[in-house]
């Protein structure tokens, strides 16, 4: 008699967001380095950019832990007004508000207000999104000609070393045990972006659970060829 499948609970997992858990690669390497460089920042606020999964909000995480910043994010900033969200902090952390700042004149006037409350307090300012900030679709011409002079640090496309520690870390994050030769079938297999991996490893673990199976070359050839692999933004 055959086992009944396991419902998988989406539980969720907690990503090592560590500096010690970045993976450094020269795709990433002048962004990491200026990250660990603060104070010693030439200008009171930055950018990063880079596609989805890139390593953006983890190398955010990782500045907000080294000086205490406070983070920002698209629904706080609609709901509060800087002042209420930052308090005396000479640091912070916007993460996430490129979409919504395209649509919002409210959310535009307070992004602009944060930008000169940190310039005012000798501040530093961290700023995160898919582009750099002067592609940003924003209204507000004084925000727009400030993000505009941001210095941008990119996290650029992958390479396949890149994807393989990826697809590692993301694998150790879920405390799976992934063969080598599971890596080198997945390889060559699947699309060169951050946000497949991601999505790739939310399947196979899925389907592991499901199953009640190991993860090896046959289960991860189910996965690909299967209606249930889609990248997430």
């Amino acid at each position: 008699m055959s086992r009944p499948a396991q419902i998988p609970l989406d539980l969720g997992h907690r990503p090592a967001l560590g500096r010690e858990d970045f993976l450094v690669m020269p795709s990433n390497e002048l962004a990491v380095g200026v990250i660990d460089n603060w104070p010693q920042w030439q200008a009171f606020a930055i950018a990063l950019c880079g596609p989805p999964g890139s390593g953006k909000s983890h190398l955010c995480q990782v500045w907000r832990a080294s000086s205490g910043a406070v983070e920002v994010d698209a629904q706080s900033l609609a709901q509060h007004e800087p002042p209420e969200l930052i308090g005396d902090a000479t640091c912070c952390v916007v993460d996430g508000v490129e979409e919504a700042l395209a649509t919002s004149a409210e959310l535009q006037r307070r992004l602009f207000h944060l930008y000169n409350m940190m310039r005012e307090r000798d501040g530093y300012l961290l700023v995160s999104g898919r582009e750099a900030p002067a592609r940003w679709r924003c209204g507000l011409a004084d925000l727009r000609s400030r993000l505009s002079t941001l210095p941008v640090f990119e996290l650029g496309a992958p390479d396949d070393l890149l994807i393989e520690a990826v697809l590692v870390k993301m694998f150790a994050d879920r405390q799976l045990k992934v063969s080598p030769e599971v890596l080198r079938y997945i390889l060559p297999r699947m699309e060169r972006s951050f946000a497949c991996a991601r999505a790739l490893v939310t399947a196979i673990d899925a389907s592991s659970l499901e199953q009640r199976r190991d993860i090896t070359i046959p289960l991860v050839r189910d996965v690909l060829e299967s209606d249930r692999l889609s990248p997430r933004p």
